[in-house]
C-alpha cells in the first residue's frame, strides 16, 4: 500500500519552477508529463502562501480564492475551443464585462500562461496590497512573474492587438471591478455595515460567564494579547464578528430561483440565509422544555469530548479506514444525533471499509492512543497557525491529490487525460466556486442566527448550575446535566472545594485542563483531570481560544463537505488515489498547543467525504462546535458542492 506524506508547501513559489516547464509567446506547446507543476497551480500555490501571512479571514480568503481561480479560468478559456468563460464578455451578478474577442494563436499554450499569470498577478497585487504582511506576498508575486519571464512593467488592457498580458490585465481589472461591487464591502476593508453583538464581552482567564444577557447569541472575547489563527499579534483586543453579513455577497451558484433565499430583517438590515436549516437548539432558562435538553444534550458532548485530550489515558484506537469512515447516512433528528454521535466515548457510528477498492486489500490497522489521535485531528484541521484558513486548506488537500501518481487526470475519470493546465484551472474553478457558496452560505446563517460558542454556553450554564435533580444542590432548570464521572457536583472535601470551601456544589467536569496546565508548550501537556466548569477552555490556544464569529453553522464542516463532494465528482472516484491518503503529524514534532503527539501519529481517509467527516469532528474535540453545529453545515455543503461543481462543468462544455 502506498503511503503518501501530505506536505503543506510554505517554500517561495519560484522554487517549484524547477520542475515546471515554461512558456512565452514564442514557445512551441509541450504536453505536460505528471511530474509538471501547471502555471495555475504555482499562482495558486502564490495565493495560498499570501493567505497564510493575511488575517484569519474564512469569507475574505474563500472569496479569493474563487476570484483568482475565476480569473485564471477565464485567461485559459477565452483560447479554448470548447469552454466559456465566466466573467469575460459576461454579465455576472449584475456586473458586466465587455470582450470583443481576441484573435486565437496557432499555439494557444504560451497565450494562456501569459494571459493567467498577468490575471492572477494583478488580481493578487490588488487582494493583497494590505495584508499584513503585504510587501512579502508582493515579493513572491514579482519573483514568480520574473520566474516565469514576464515584464510586471505591462499594465496596458487594450488587448486588441492579440496581446495575451494585455487580456490577463483586462480580466484581473475586471475581477476587481466586479469585487468592488458585490456586496463584501471590500472597499472599506470588509468591515461590518449593521451588525452589534448584543452580549457583553467575555474574558476567558476569569472565571464563569457572569455577565452574558442572552445565552442564545453570540459572545465576543476579551483578550490582553489576541493572536489570531494565522499567528498575526494583535494585541490587546475584542476581536469583532467576522463576516457576520456575508450572506449578501455575490454567490457562484447559490439561487433564488428554487425559493432556497430568505431574507430575514434585523435592526433595519436584511440578512440573507441560503440553504436555511431553521433554529438551532435554544436554551429557556426561565421554563426549560426539549430544546432547552436539546441545547444542553449538545454542549455536554463538547464537555465529554474534552476528556479525550489525554494521550495518557490507556484508551487505544484503530484510526485506520478499516475502523473509521464510511458513514452510511447523516442524522436529521436530535435522536439520531444521539445515535450519530458517541457522547462518552467519542467519534461517530461509522463502520469502516472491508477492503481498498484499488489495491483489493485491508486497510492495515492503525493502532494510536486516542487522546494523541484526537489532538493532532484538532490542531491539523484548526487550519493554524500559519493558517490558509479552512477553504485554502482543501485547495491545499486538492494539490495533494494532485501530485499522486496514481491519480489518472481525467475529468469525472473518464474521457482523455488533461493536461496538468487544463486539468489544474477546471479544478481550481469548480473548487473554488464550492467555497465562494459555502463561505455564503455559512456566514449568511451564522449572521443571522448569531449562536453562542461552547465557552460561553458551558461556563454560563455552570453559573447557573446542576439541571438533573431538583433535590440536589445548585439546582437550575437551563444548568448543565450531571454525568458520573464527567460533570458531577463539588462536594465537601473534594481538591477542589477551595480553601473555604467556597467552590462547593459547584460544578466540576472532567476535562482537558487548559492552557494554564502548559507552562510550555515545547514541553508540557495539560492532560485530562477534573476541574471546575467554570474554568472550562475549549482545547485551543489561549491568545484565540475561538473563533471571532457565531458557531451556527459550522464553516469547517460546510467546506469541507462540499469541497469533498467536488472532489468526488472531479476525479470520478470517491476515494482518494490509491485507496487512501495520509497526513504524517511525528512525535512530539507536530502540535502547537502543547507537547505531542506522544507517537507518531498518520492522519488516514479512503475516501474525501471521511476527510471531510473527520475534519466535522475535529471541531467538537476541539471546542469550538457542538454536534448541532455541525450536521446542518454537513447536510448544506453537500448540496453546495454538487450545485457549484454542476454549474463549472456547464462552463467546461463537458
Amino acid at each position: 500500500m502506498r503511503k503518501y506524506n501530505f506536505v503543506v508547501i510554505l517554500m517561495p513559489v519560484s522554487l517549484l519552477l524547477s520542475s515546471c516547464i515554461l512558456y512565452n509567446d514564442n514557445t512551441t506547446n509541450k504536453n505536460d508529463s505528471s511530474d509538471e507543476h501547471s502555471v495555475a497551480r504555482l499562482w495558486n500555490e502564490a495565493l495560498l502562501s499570501a493567505i497564510r501571512l493575511d488575517f484569519a479571514r474564512p469569507t475574505v480568503h474563500a472569496r479569493n480564492l474563487f476570484h483568482t481561480s475565476a480569473a485564471m479560468y477565464d485567461a485559459w478559456a477565452v483560447f479554448d475551443d470548447v469552454a466559456d468563460t465566466y466573467i469575460l464578455g459576461k454579465t455576472v451578478n449584475g456586473f458586466s464585462c465587455s470582450f470583443t474577442g481576441i484573435s486565437l494563436p496557432a499555439v494557444t499554450t504560451p497565450s494562456q500562461e501569459k494571459a493567467i499569470s498577468y490575471a492572477a498577478y494583478r488580481v493578487l497585487t490588488h487582494r493583497f496590497q494590505d495584508s499584513p504582511a503585504a510587501a512579502d506576498s508582493q515579493a513572491n508575486f514579482d519573483q514568480l512573474m520574473s520566474d516565469l519571464g514576464y515584464d510586471t512593467d505591462i499594465i496596458s488592457t487594450n488587448y486588441s492587438n492579440g496581446s495575451a498580458a494585455a487580456l490577463g490585465n483586462y480580466i484581473a481589472e475586471c475581477m476587481i471591478d466586479y469585487g468592488l461591487q458585490d456586496g463584501a464591502n471590500e472597499e472599506n476593508g470588509y468591515a461590518i455595515q449593521s451588525y452589534t453583538p448584543v452580549n457583553p464581552p467575555l474574558t476567558p482567564t476569569e472565571a464563569g460567564n457572569p455577565d452574558i444577557v442572552d445565552m442564545n447569541r453570540w459572545q465576543p472575547l476579551a483578550f490582553d494579547e489576541f493572536i489570531d489563527q494565522s499567528g498575526n499579534v494583535i494585541g490587546a483586543a475584542t476581536p469583532e464578528f467576522v463576516g457576520p453579513e456575508w450572506g449578501q455577497v455575490a454567490p457562484f451558484a447559490l439561487s433564488d430561483s428554487d425559493n432556497d433565499l430568505v431574507i430575514n430583517e434585523r435592526d433595519d438590515f436584511d440578512y440573507w440565509v441560503y440553504h436555511d436549516p431553521g433554529a438551532p437548539p435554544y436554551i429557556d432558562t426561565d421554563n426549560g422544555g426539549s430544546l432547552t435538553e436539546e441545547y444542553q444534550w449538545n454542549f455536554s458532548v463538547v464537555l465529554a469530548w474534552a476528556a479525550h485530550l489525554d494521550p495518557l489515558d490507556g484508551v487505544i484506537w484503530d484510526i485506520s479506514p478499516a475502523a473509521i469512515g464510511n458513514n452510511q447516512g447523516l442524522p436529521q433528528t436530535r435522536s439520531e444525533y444521539e445515535t450519530f454521535y458517541d457522547r462518552m466515548s467519542g467519534g461517530d457510528s461509522s463502520t469502516g471499509h472491508s477492503i481498498n477498492p484499488h489495491t483489493g486489500e485491508a486497510y492495515a490497522p492503525n493502532l494510536v492512543p486516542r487522546g494523541d489521535y484526537t489532538r493532532v485531528l484538532a490542531e491539523f484541521w484548526a487550519d493554524g497557525p500559519d493558517s490558509e484558513t479552512p477553504p485554502g486548506h482543501w485547495y491545499v488537500i486538492l494539490n495533494y491529490v494532485n501530485d499522486q501518481p496514481e491519480l489518472e487526470k481525467r475529468f469525472r475519470g473518464q474521457g482523455s487525460v488533461l493536461s496538468n493546465l487544463e486539468w489544474d484551472i477546471k479544478a481550481y474553478f469548480a473548487l473554488g466556486g464550492a467555497m465562494q457558496d459555502s463561505a455564503v452560505t455559512a456566514w449568511g446563517i451564522k449572521g443571522w442566527y448569531d449562536y453562542i460558542r461552547p465557552i460561553s454556553a458551558i461556563r454560563a450554564m455552570a453559573d447557573l448550575g446542576q439541571s438533573s435533580d431538583p433535590a440536589q444542590p445548585n439546582y437550575h432548570v437551563a444548568g448543565l446535566p450531571l454525568i458520573d464521572d464527567l460533570i458531577e457536583l463539588v462536594q465537601p472535601g473534594d481538591s477542589l472545594a477551595g480553601a473555604s470551601n467556597e467552590n462547593v456544589y459547584k460544578l466540576k467536569v472532567k476535562a482537558w485542563r487548559g492552557p494554564d496546565y502548559i507552562p510550555d508548550p515545547s514541553s508540557f501537556i495539560a492532560g485530562v483531570s477534573w476541574i471546575l466548569v467554570e474554568n472550562w477552555w475549549p482545547y485551543q490556544r489561549p491568545s484565540f481560544v475561538t473563533p471571532p464569529f457565531a458557531g451556527y453553522v459550522s464553516g469547517h464542516s460546510t467546506y469541507s463537505r462540499a469541497a469533498a463532494e467536488v472532489l468526488t465528482r472531479l476525479t470520478g472516484d470517491a476515494y482518494f488515489p490509491g485507496g487512501m491518503g495520509e497526513f504524517e503529524a511525528p512525535q512530539d514534532n507536530f502540535l502547537v498547543f502543547e507537547l505531542g503527539p506522544s507517537v507518531d501519529v498518520t492522519l488516514q481517509w479512503a475516501t474525501y467525504r471521511d476527510a471531510s467527516d473527520q475534519c466535522s469532528l475535529s471541531r467538537i474535540w476541539g471546542g469550538i462546535h457542538p454536534p448541532a453545529d455541525d450536521m446542518p453545515g454537513r447536510l448544506m455543503g453537500e448540496q453546495i458542492g454538487i450545485d457549484a461543481f454542476n454549474l463549472a462543468e456547464q462552463y467546461f462544455g463537458e
